[in-house]
């Protein structure tokens, strides 16, 4: 089933973050998109794994519409990334589930979907 066609899911406390083998089989199916380990990007604990993509803008306006739109799409998924805008035209978005403190589906469903934005 395509990422971007699916739905994320409420995810619990006791769900068991994926580990490096599972991870990587997603991420072949997002273009671009990075697995890194926290080492406590914005609060998060250091051993978090998460998926990482910098984007490039034209402007900073571009970059802050862009940010919107992700926003709208992480709002409707119920999932919600990190976005850190610097350099007034760069972005990055990191994506890991809070809950469990690393990755599941949703993360993938979550890049996938901004993807196609």
């Amino acid at each position: 089933m395509k990422l971007a066609s699916m739905k994320c899911e409420a995810c619990e406390g006791g769900t068991k973050p994926f580990d490096r083998k599972r991870a990587a089989g997603f991420l072949r199916q997002v273009k671009g998109w990075k697995l890194q380990t926290s080492s406590g990007f914005l609060g998060a604990p250091a051993t978090t794994k998460r998926i990482e993509k910098e984007f490039l803008f034209k402007n900073f306006l571009d970059a802050v519409k862009f940010v919107n739109k992700v926003a709208k799409l992480a709002e409707s998924e119920g999932h919600h990334p990190d976005i850190l805008l610097y350099k007034y035209k760069h972005l990055r978005i990191s994506i890991y589930t809070h809950s469990i403190g690393g990755l599941s589906v949703n993360d993938f469903i979550l890049a996938a979907k901004i993807d196609k934005l």
